[in-house]
């Protein structure tokens, strides 16, 4: 039986993509709160190999091995039948009492998401601000274009891995959202980050379904709904809207800053899922190109989101009920970044989305 969703009046408050390049998990735990103290998130640093987007949700996957210089899969290997019935085991056990959910095998470990326990710990620290904290999991499809088997084959590709893959990560992301309800009052947002989405309908994946694709994705959309988060799913780069849009996800994250004339072109359904209560995590702030981020400033970045708005309004729409339903957040993760430029982009993140909020919220 489902948990009760808790959701959120987004109203233009800011959060952020959770790569950092901050020296530790303090640095960047007080970076955060400091910029989004409304909805903290915890951070990841792939600075860790644990950290990194294939290696950190992968724990208590059968078939799964990590490598000095590799991360792969093999379901040929001899211990793979005994790890595989397992897996499945205790899946159908949690799926079924969700209570033991928490202490399963689908854990995210503090050795590969110490930013996540950091997290938990500030609960009393955080303050009557706080309106909710968001988690983040890679999501299905990155994962299994990113790992391959020993000859290369893309795990997508193998029905056997592709299933155990997505199920650990429907129910990984459903233990993250029960772990920091244990620890917050407040509504959780569970992103699945889906970076190579961008790739649909490349010559790469041609042969791949996107009925498929909006199988897995349901899949562990609904597990976060069961575990009582909200859904949502981030890409940084152009993909399928209609695909997202059409989905039961509760946010969608994209990179408004370089790709909004490709999303507007959806936009009839973009107001259909925003009718629905659905939100917009507006990535406003450039990540990607140093100079951007060295010469937007907050004014500049406040009138491209009225320039986007605008184009976006109509019926319902306008820039106030646009905002209500929009969450601010850089285009991507900044993990990639120098600590200054890191920083200046959750400058921006939290002053934009002060200054929209005074201009349209007062």
């Amino acid at each position: 039986m489902a948990l009760h969703v808790k959701k959120i009046t987004a109203d233009g408050l800011a959060t952020l993509i959770g790569s950092l390049p901050a020296a530790n998990h303090q640095q960047a735990m007080d970076w955060i709160l400091d910029s989004t103290p409304e909805i903290p998130l915890w951070p990841q640093l792939p600075v860790n190999p644990k950290e990194r987007m294939l290696n950190q949700f992968i724990e208590g996957l059968p078939g799964i091995i990590e490598g000095d210089d590799r991360t792969y899969f093999d379901v040929n290997a001899e211990s793979f039948p005994d790890e595989q019935l397992s897996f499945y085991e205790e899946y159908l056990s949690v799926s079924e009492n969700t209570k033991t959910l928490l202490a399963s095998r689908f854990q995210t470990s503090s050795d590969r998401a110490a930013g996540l326990y950091l997290l938990a710990d500030q609960a009393q620290k955080t303050g009557s601000q706080l309106t909710a904290v968001k988690g983040q999991v890679t999501g299905p499809f990155t994962m299994l274009t990113g790992i391959s088997d020993a000859d290369k084959k893309l795990g997508y590709y193998d029905p056997a891995f592709r299933d155990i893959v997505v199920k650990g990560i429907a129910m990984k992301a459903a233990w993250q959202v029960a772990f920091l309800k244990e620890a917050f009052d407040v509504p959780v947002l569970l992103f699945i980050d889906e970076p190579a989405m961008a790739g649909l309908g490349s010559s790469s994946f041609i042969s791949i379904s996107v009925d498929d694709i909006a199988q897995d994705l349901a899949e562990i959309t609904g597990a976060i709904h069961k575990s009582g988060g909200m859904a949502g799913v981030h890409v940084c780069a152009n993909t399928d809207w209609n695909l997202l849009l059409t989905s039961d996800i509760d946010i969608l994250s994209f990179d408004a800053y370089t790709f909004f004339d490709r999303f507007i072109t959806c936009k009839k359904l973009i107001h259909t899922f925003l009718e629905r209560g659905s939100l917009i995590a507006w990535g406003i702030i450039p990540t990607s190109e140093p100079e951007n981020i060295q010469q937007e400033t907050c004014d500049s970045l406040v009138s491209r989101w009225e320039q986007q708005a605008d184009l976006l309004s109509g019926g319902d729409w306008n820039m106030t009920t646009l905002l209500q339903q929009t969450i601010i957040t850089p285009s991507c993760g900044t993990g990639s970044l120098s600590p200054e430029l890191a920083t200046r982009v959750l400058q921006l993140t939290k002053e934009v989305s002060k200054a929209l909020r005074a201009k349209y919220l007062p």
